[in-house]
């Protein structure tokens, strides 16, 4: 009996006859998470979604009692009101394996303040024209090391190697091998770690992301206080290129202070987590899809061929360049449509609100997921079928492909992670034909969907290169 009336009044809304979203919020403590891990995102939330409702329903997650929203309504609803109903929210194992202790408490909003203030001006089209050469010069080298001389290579390892390599260049400046490989060794201990079940027990993965984010942050202290002395001995005159992390060293909070060498290590932190996990992943299985469909490789090898031969042996790619590779992205976005390289994000809510005609309190978190429209056939007809034309003309339905957001709410990165992705197809493409080593490799999914092999390929070299 006791059970049945506190079942029945978990169910009650807060004396207005409103009511929660169905579901169930699992084991006191635990929620739902082992669930979660156990079944993967895609089948954990397809199956509540027919269970309790196609709209919204509740759960238990990182500790907090959470709400998914599903389908294009709802993307819509979260995207829309972002900042308005919602804010962005991490939880708080996550803070703990990327932030210094004393940054635990503050809100998403004012720990990413600063780099939140450079965002327009580091993504705009200006300063997305000039990255372009860079990610192509960087991506030829990439090719011609780590790829060229072997005969079989693992896509993941070296996707992910290419990307904070990037990284470390566009936002730093930092290109020397030894000192990228101190930041990248335990940075990789931080990403495969911070989504798992947050037990700091020595062995864990979480404990690994706990002890990788301590040396991340104290490499990132020496970077930054390395830069800070070298922009004191410069001339208040002095012109020239300056990389995002000068800039930040120069900013000033609403007080004039300059701030400090922790806030600024969160602001880079942040950055990379955001540039490096989703777009390592979304590179590795465009590479796996190139593999597994030849018809459709072959699509894309014209159109990077078309573009080559107007170019000169050393001619860097430009933005026009990559306008032109309209096929190119319609494969990039259906293997992202697949397999989405980030399931989706977190939000809190900042006020009382009814969705679908239940009541969503103040304080709950929210969870938008792609798995919610992106294999759902009444959106995408065969949605396991690789199908590059589904994005020709005006493309999916709104809100239903949603791996960056949507509306207002849309990731600022999005261009940035296009440009990526594009620039270094091109590269591959252009010099090598991948054949899958094993075509049954089995995916895992952590933060993102991980190849158990690393993805092992045979590669061959075009004969007109």
């Amino acid at each position: 009996m006791l059970t049945i009336a506190a079942f029945f009044f978990s169910q009650r809304g807060s004396g207005s006859g409103e009511t929660l979203p169905p579901g169930t919020t699992g084991w006191p403590i635990l929620g739902e998470n082992v669930k979660f891990a156990w079944e993967g995102s895609e089948k954990y939330v397809t199956d509540r979604m027919k269970k309790y409702s196609s709209d919204v329903f509740q759960t238990s997650l990182m500790g907090e009692k959470m709400v998914i929203f599903c389908g294009p309504q709802g993307n819509k609803f979260l995207f829309t009101n972002a900042n308005k109903l919602l804010t962005s929210w991490w939880p708080q194992s996550i803070k703990k394996a990327l932030l210094f202790p004393e940054f635990y408490e503050d809100s998403l909003k004012e720990v990413t303040a600063v780099m939140s203030s450079f965002t327009h001006s580091i993504l705009k089209p200006e300063a997305l024209k000039q990255y372009i050469p860079v990610m192509d010069s960087l991506a030829r080298q990439h090719i011609e090391q780590e790829w060229a001389p072997n005969k079989q290579v693992k896509v993941f390892p070296l996707s992910k190697k290419y990307t904070f390599d990037l990284a470390c260049k566009l936002f730093m400046n930092v290109d020397d091998p030894a000192h990228i490989k101190r930041l990248a060794d335990p940075f990789r201990l931080v990403t495969n770690g911070m989504f798992s079940v947050p037990i700091d027990l020595p062995t864990t993965a979480y404990n690994g992301a706990i002890k990788g984010g301590k040396m991340v942050r104290a490499e990132l202290l020496k970077i930054i206080g390395h830069r800070r002395k070298e922009l004191t001995k410069q001339s208040e005159t002095e012109g020239g290129h300056q990389d995002l992390l000068s800039r930040m060293l120069l900013v000033k909070d609403e007080e004039g202070n300059i701030c400090s060498d922790k806030v600024i290590s969160n602001n880079i932190i942040g950055l990379l987590v955001a540039s490096f996990e989703t777009t390592s992943s979304a590179v590795t299985f465009v590479l796996k899809h190139l593999a597994d469909f030849p018809h459709i490789y072959d699509q894309v090898y014209k159109e990077v061929m078309a573009t080559a031969k107007t170019k000169g042996p050393n001619e860097l790619l430009t933005w026009e360049d990559i306008e032109k590779m309209k096929y190119s992205w319609n494969v990039a976005r259906e293997s992202i449509r697949l397999t989405p390289p980030a399931q989706g994000a977190f939000r809190e809510t900042l006020t009382d609100f009814t969705f679908a005609s239940f009541k969503i309190p103040k304080g709950w978190k929210t969870f938008w997921n792609v798995y919610t429209t992106h294999k759902n056939p009444d959106y995408f007809p065969e949605p396991e079928k690789f199908d590059p034309s589904r994005f020709e003309g005006s493309g999916p339905k709104p809100y239903t492909f949603v791996p960056f957001g949507g509306g207002p709410g849309m990731c600022p990165g999005k261009e940035y992670a296009r440009l990526e992705i594009l620039v270094f197809m091109y590269n591959v493409v252009k010099r090598l034909k991948l054949e899958r080593v094993n075509p049954n490799e089995k995916i895992t999914y952590h933060s993102s969907p991980t190849p158990m092999e690393g993805l092992p390929v045979r590669i061959k070299l075009h004969e007109n290169n």
